[in-house]
């Protein structure tokens, strides 16, 4: 497996120190598609090498945690996204050639509407929250990120899903003449959750962060964000979204089921078979801490999955 365990990562060391010696360098790296959804908020046209645009209008939301956040820096130069790169550098370096613009997000399957959003489309069905989640990711590095984005049961809502859904299907964009075509894993990367996982209110689709246009190396324009499950349930860059009846295939748990399930949910009763998952470390802090069950979110979402067997349902 290609997937690392930061054991020790002080800030200092989380992206090359030059790197964020001058941010205006940093963004102007990743060119026009750091600011792609520029032209959809505030009237302003789209320009290359800009500084990325604010999001406005916020509201904010009752879904957000008061934990302190992590860093802008952190949260855009430590990333996963194998198409780019698989060291966690490498996406900040190398996703500034992503075309964002125009993009188009399919909605089909099992739905009585199926329909294409163009991304104007996405953004008119619900007020854009803020919503500082908690970001837990399977090598036992964890995050408190300021997302900006609306529920996904607002795009959902209006396809008309068919009593025989039961599962979404996320299909990520692959262009081979600027990501990688090493076969890290089948792509296009896929990922997956039951209707009703899908539909509860913590599940967002994201456009932004910081409440500034989402960075490429974040999955721009539009990424899932599902904050009780590992980060790499959300799916980063969607192009299409399918409803069915019976389970998707999934990216990490067609390449190694016995390490990665289908739910995912974060739980330090369960480990990874390479090492446990009873703490973790919040990038920047060098401390360790207990894992929380659900990530935190045990309250809110514990009841979606009664009756189940949570080691062998992982």
């Amino acid at each position: 497996m290609l997937i690392k365990r930061p054991d020790d990562i002080p800030a200092s060391e989380i992206t090359p120190r030059a790197m964020f010696e001058d941010r205006r360098r940093f963004l102007l790296k990743a060119g026009a598609g750091m600011i792609a959804g520029a032209a959809l908020w505030n009237g302003l046209p789209r320009r290359a090498n800009a500084a990325p645009m604010k999001l406005s209008p916020l509201q904010a939301s009752p879904f957000s945690i008061s934990e302190a956040q992590t860093s802008y820096k952190a949260v855009t130069g430590y990333n996963n996204y194998y198409e780019f790169g698989t060291g966690k550098e490498d996406p900040a370096m190398n996703a500034g050639v992503l075309q964002t613009r125009p993009w188009t997000v399919r909605v089909e399957g099992l739905v009585g509407k199926p329909r294409t959003f163009g991304i104007d489309d996405l953004l008119k069905l619900a007020p854009l929250e803020e919503r500082i989640y908690r970001l837990r990711c399977v090598e036992a590095w964890s995050m408190v990120v300021p997302w900006v984005g609306f529920p996904l049961a607002a795009l959902l809502k209006q396809v008309d899903p068919l009593g025989s859904a039961k599962f979404v299907e996320f299909v990520t964009h692959y262009d081979p003449k600027v990501m990688t075509r090493r076969q890290i894993l089948d792509w296009p990367y896929t990922e997956g959750l039951r209707l009703d996982e899908a539909m509860h209110p913590l599940t967002i689709l994201a456009v932004g962060l910081y409440g500034e246009v989402l960075p490429n190396q974040n999955g721009a324009p539009i990424r899932l964000v599902v904050p009780w499950k590992y980060g790499f349930k959300s799916a980063k860059s969607i192009v299409a979204i399918r409803l069915h009846e019976t389970q998707p295939a999934t990216a990490w748990n067609k390449s190694a089921p016995q390490e990665y399930g289908f739910y995912s949910n974060v739980n330090p009763e369960v480990d990874h078979p390479r090492w446990s998952q009873a703490s973790e470390r919040r990038i920047g802090d060098l401390r360790k801490r207990p894992t929380l069950m659900f990530n935190g979110y045990a309250d809110q979402v514990a009841s979606l999955y009664q009756g189940m067997d949570l080691r062998k349902q992982f």
